[in-house]
């Protein structure tokens, strides 16, 4: 791997040098969130037995929003839909950077083998392992959805390995905060909502790549585990996970804050 990012370096800044993200704010207020429900429209995203990604997404993402605007009034809640639509990735962080908002979360259910089970959430960085490009490929893979994705994304192919590497390589000023909120989120997974938490990873998101401010994408378990299906569909696990969102939220808006 060290080999290859070495020979990749090179290409790296060049595909990378059209690229500008806002400078980080000098402070720590958290002002606005940017709630992204994965997926929507013609893309319905992972399929379980009985479910589809974008409708659950839709809802906890929906609730998230909802205990943010009741419980802190000071923070502006933007989604990037509301009902099922399709968003272009590249509208969806273009939502979070027009607001300047300071900090994007994405909201996905995963897929695997039957016997996977568990949450796990991503922020841009260097995949670490075959699982993690395989999640970056899968969720990367709805650009080709999308008219012009070429010239869009500058020539980004979700089919090639090597395009997910020089993805993945970008180093953005907001990574400390997003490993923050990312950690935040895992911690409430599985200490107060007792889900299997498998963790924080890093992968090359276009999501997340093209968002210029702290930013998460949170999969909140596995639709082709049976079990997990069922628990995701309800109302009362939906709550749960939006709550726990939510919390790590609120604890990363008073950490950051005290800051200050």
């Amino acid at each position: 791997m060290r080999n290859i990012v070495l020979f990749l370096l090179p290409a790296l800044i060049f595909v990378f040098s059209g690229f500008s993200t806002n400078a980080p704010r000098r402070d720590n207020r958290v002002r606005t969130v940017v709630i992204d429900a994965g997926h929507g429209g013609k893309d319905p995203g992972n399929m379980g037995g009985t479910s589809r990604e974008k409708d659950i997404a839709l809802k906890v993402a929906l609730q998230v929003g909802n205990y943010i605007e009741e419980n802190l009034p000071d923070v502006k809640v933007i989604y990037t839909r509301k009902t099922n639509v399709f968003v272009e990735l590249i509208d969806r962080a273009g939502i979070a950077n027009k607001n300047n908002a300071d900090l994007f979360i994405s909201i996905h259910c995963n897929s695997g083998p039957s016997a996977a089970y568990g949450t796990e959430t991503f922020t841009m960085g260097l995949h670490t392992s075959e699982g993690n490009l395989k999640v970056a490929k899968r969720e990367n893979s709805v650009i080709l959805k999308e008219e012009g994705y070429k010239e869009n994304y500058d020539g980004f192919d979700p089919n090639s390995p090597q395009s997910h590497i020089l993805l993945s390589l970008r180093q953005s000023a907001y990574m400390d905060n997003s490993l923050r909120f990312a950690q935040k989120v895992e911690h409430q997974f599985e200490n107060k909502i007792s889900r299997k938490s498998r963790g924080v990873k890093q992968a090359g998101l276009i999501v997340l790549w093209k968002s210029a401010m702290p930013s998460a994408l949170i999969e909140v378990g596995f639709l082709t585990n049976p079990q997990e299906e069922k628990y995701l569909n309800d109302k009362l696990g939906q709550s749960y996970i939006a709550s726990g969102i939510y919390r790590a939220f609120k604890e990363y808006k008073q950490e950051l804050e005290a800051m200050n």
